[in-house]
């Protein structure tokens, strides 16, 4: 009897103690959020991701936006026009010209990736031209920031040299435009429109963007001026 009391004992402690070390090593468990979890998985994902795959989808991306920009700026430049901004239609109508460069370019890469260019039926919505200034800032900014910078990135690790190429030029003058519209958005909040430039000067190797004069090369492809796009009409 005496010896079944003392392995009860014996036991007793033994739990205790286990119990004690598990809720030890518990409380160390870092607690994570959703949020947390869900950004690390998208980080590996990220890490672990084939370049090569990668990037063909991003070209479509990429051919998408440009093509679905052209048309949104087309549509925005005429909206200007109906609300009797001039200045700000020629801009949307340069910026549009341009993203359809862009467009072209990642089309010229997809197929000599043997890739199909998808198609694409344009979405978007045309408000007051203050909204679209606000929208176009937005959309340019993200690009900038975001989307070519990655994009940039993927081609680069799947040494496809073509890919780097559209993407840079986009990427640079992506941030241009977005500087444009930022500029454009302040005169018409300060009803000061018509200082606006209402000449442009497109590259069309990399749809570089002047306001109102051009160096004699551009200075992101090397392009002599005298093959750049006059925007002087709407």
């Amino acid at each position: 009897m005496k010896k079944s009391v003392v392995v009860l004992a014996i036991g007793m402690v033994f739990s205790s103690m286990l119990f004690q070390s598990c809720k030890d090593n518990v409380d160390k468990i870092e607690v994570k959020s959703t949020e947390e979890i869900g950004q690390e998985v998208m980080n590996d994902t990220t890490e672990n991701k084939d370049p090569q795959i990668a990037t063909i989808q991003n070209m479509k991306d990429a051919f998408k936006g440009e093509t679905t920009a052209h048309a949104k700026y087309a549509a925005f430049s005429k909206k200007a026009v109906e609300e009797g901004y001039p200045e700000i239609a020629m801009l949307f109508k340069a910026a549009s010209e341009a993203e359809l460069i862009h467009a072209n370019n990642h089309k010229v890469v997809l197929d000599r990736m043997g890739e199909k260019t998808p198609d694409v039926t344009p979405e978007f919505t045309v408000n007051s031209t203050k909204e679209n200034l606000k929208d176009a800032i937005e959309g340019e900014s993200y690009e900038f920031n975001t989307m070519y910078p990655n994009f940039i990135k993927d081609a680069h690790a799947a040494g496809n040299y073509m890919a780097q190429i559209s993407l840079t030029y986009a990427y640079k003058v992506e941030q241009k435009h977005r500087d444009f519209y930022i500029n454009a958005l302040k005169a018409l909040e300060d009803g000061n429109v018509k200082s606006l430039p209402s000449l442009y000067y497109l590259c069309p190797t990399c749809g570089n963007t002047y306001a109102t004069t051009a160096p004699a090369r551009c200075e992101i492809s090397m392009t002599n001026s005298k093959l750049f796009i006059k925007i002087d009409s709407l």
